[in-house]
């Protein structure tokens, strides 16, 4: 860096002063990949900053930035935003009207600059009830709409370019950066306030977890406005890597063969979802071609990063040959490393893409760690199947006595907006942050997550039961999409489960068993029972009482829209039961107080 105390902002000059590239951002329009250089990321950059110090934005007034997709607009923004000691204010587009009303005003947003009519839709139904926002500006072309592009415009003038100048230079590493409500499973959002030095560092920690690249490109499809993609937007441009924007998550596996890109991020879900595509491919091969294909994914199943035997190696070379060589295709070919966060992976899968050879890196963290806190390497000696891998540097991480995992360093966040008992709450004197989620060691340096601390539960003979422990374990059944691990103050551990409905469908077929809707799928009594097969394999890892003795099947897809799932794709719980009171009855005959 090119500042003992940088900021944000100067990852982004080091890449203009170092290594300027042709296509520092890529947007595809019309059809078309069309690249943003560095030198035209830096000039509408300065262009947003003048335009605001025009429009009298002061030092840490609050700007909201919403987009439906990931887009060069919102990162010119944010530049432009953070550079003038403003503070940007991250919003998810898919949450509901009365949040954005909540989170606006209990930031004070002055401005609001977003993607698309339908967000602008949203955000004019609140305009009047935030006293203090001024305007909202658009991304999109639209009618009469104002258009990010009048402040562009206005920003041409560089006659108070002297006055953005001395503004860059007071913006300390210290100062607020910016301001992210969190999608909490419960009550209101909370807005964690992170510092330049918050972001950078992490940036600069994490660093030596991803392998070396040159002339790479790498895919953005998580959502920018979530500190995992946004620090992971940083590193690609600390590294001088190009970033490409996917046009929709529905969009991925095309813009990931256009691109071909080296490194992306994900959450499990979606590893998920790729791998039950390829599955279903397999499911419509025939002869020896599927029993080569369902071989070579055994095979994977047993794959052991620490080593493997000659002969087991011998077949993996055939795998890799006949089979896997088709998945490197289908994700672009140049696939180096995929990180993995959000949510725990489900291992059998990072055992099969990893036999696959593909370089999958499980980390962990939280918003009010900007985010990283622990991560796997690239290579075996710093990677651990089922771990979040080795902490990384200036972050000390430690197990307190009932287990919560906690930290320290300079990725822990300055505190919660305007709620200081929150604050002290988590942040303990002597500085350690309170995660919530219950860890262990593994050989002593790999960090593994086992629960969350405020989900664990007792039933009603005083056990403790972790659901995660059990949720991520049954998730290994091919049957099972989601399941949700219920119990609290009842007699005996039970599950919701959401089947993987594709799945479930082509192994009725196989089987000559008719149903028709999900609905009818999930009242099967068949299908109900090989799910429950599988359940009773896994119940033997766990003791009597942490086993789910019955389950329930739910109609419906969870997601976020429905209010399943957070936007971080978290089990919302409460809501869960509240939306099923009729089999939570089934499971204890009563439904849930």
């Amino acid at each position: 860096m090119s500042k003992a105390s940088p900021r944000i902002f100067d990852f982004l000059y080091d890449q203009l002063n170092s290594h300027p590239l042709p296509d520092a951002l890529v947007n595809k329009i019309n059809g078309k990949w069309t690249p943003v250089s560095t030198q035209e990321f830096v000039d509408k950059s300065q262009q947003i900053s003048r335009a605001l110090l025009k429009m009298g934005v002061q030092e840490q007034e609050k700007i909201a930035l919403i987009s439906t997709t990931n887009r060069h607009e919102w990162n010119i923004m944010d530049i432009g935003i953070l550079q003038i000691g403003a503070v940007d204010v991250p919003v998810y587009p898919t949450i509901s009207s009365e949040d954005y009303e909540y989170i606006f005003n209990d930031a004070e947003v002055t401005y609001c600059f977003l993607s698309d009519r339908e967000l602008y839709d949203k955000v004019k139904k609140i305009k009047d009830k935030v006293p203090t926002l001024k305007e909202v500006y658009i991304f999109d072309e639209e009618e009469g709409i104002t258009n990010w592009k009048e402040i562009l415009k206005s920003g041409e003038d560089t006659s108070n370019q002297e006055e953005l100048e001395q503004r860059m230079k007071a913006v300390k590493n210290e100062d607020l950066a910016t301001l992210i409500y969190t999608s909490g499973t419960t009550g209101k959002p909370k807005g964690v306030m992170l510092s330049h030095n918050n972001l950078v560092s992490n940036v600069l920690d994490s660093n030596d977890r991803i392998p070396t690249f040159n002339n790479s490109r790498a895919l953005s499809f998580l959502p920018v406005c979530h500190v995992f993609e946004r620090m992971l937007t940083y590193l690609y441009i600390s590294n001088n890597i190009p970033i490409y924007f996917a046009e929709s998550i529905d969009k991925i596996g095309d813009n990931i063969r256009e691109v071909k890109p080296e490194i992306f991020a994900l959450v499990p879900r979606l590893l998920e979802k790729v791998y039950d595509r390829i599955v279903a491919k397999g499911n419509e091969l025939t002869g020896i071609k599927k029993k080569l294909f369902f071989w070579a994914v055994e095979l994977g199943e047993k794959y052991d990063l620490k080593g493997n035997s000659w002969w087991y190696n011998f077949k993996l070379s055939i795998a890799r040959k006949l089979i896997f060589s088709k998945w490197q295709e289908a994700l672009g070919g140049n696939v180096e490393v995929m990180v993995s966060g959000g949510a725990a992976l489900n291992p059998r899968l990072n055992r099969v893409f990893s036999a696959a050879g593909f370089n999958i890196q499980e980390g962990y963290g939280l918003t009010e760690t900007s985010p990283v806190i622990a991560v796997n390497g690239p290579d075996a000696d710093r990677k651990h199947i089922g771990t979040v891998g080795l902490p990384i540097n200036n972050v000390e991480v430690k197990i307190a006595d009932d287990g919560e995992i906690c930290c320290k360093g300079p990725n822990v966040m300055m505190g919660y907006y305007k709620q200081q008992e929150k604050t002290d709450e988590v942040i303990d004197k002597d500085g350690y942050f309170h995660t919530g989620d219950i860890g262990e060691w593994v050989d002593n340096k790999f960090l593994k997550i086992t629960d969350r601390k405020k989900e664990m539960f007792k039933t009603s003979g005083g056990k403790y039961v972790a659901p995660q422990l059990l949720e991520n374990k049954m998730k290994e059944s091919r049957f099972i999409e989601q399941v949700m691990v219920v119990g609290e103050g009842e007699k005996m551990t039970a599950a919701l489960v959401q089947p993987d409905f594709e799945f479930v469908r082509s192994w009725c077929q196989r089987k000559g068993i008719s149903v028709g809707s999900n609905e009818e799928m999930v009242k099967n009594e068949k299908v109900k029972e090989r799910i429950m097969q599988d359940v009773e394999q896994i119940n033997k890892q766990f003791g009597k009482w942490e086993q789910v003795k019955t389950i329930e099947l739910t109609p419906e897809q969870w997601s976020v829209d429905a209010g399943h799932l957070t936007p971080k794709l978290s089990l919302k719980r409460r809501n869960i039961i509240a939306m099923y009171p009729e089999l939570y009855k089934n499971i204890y005959g009563h439904t849930k107080e």
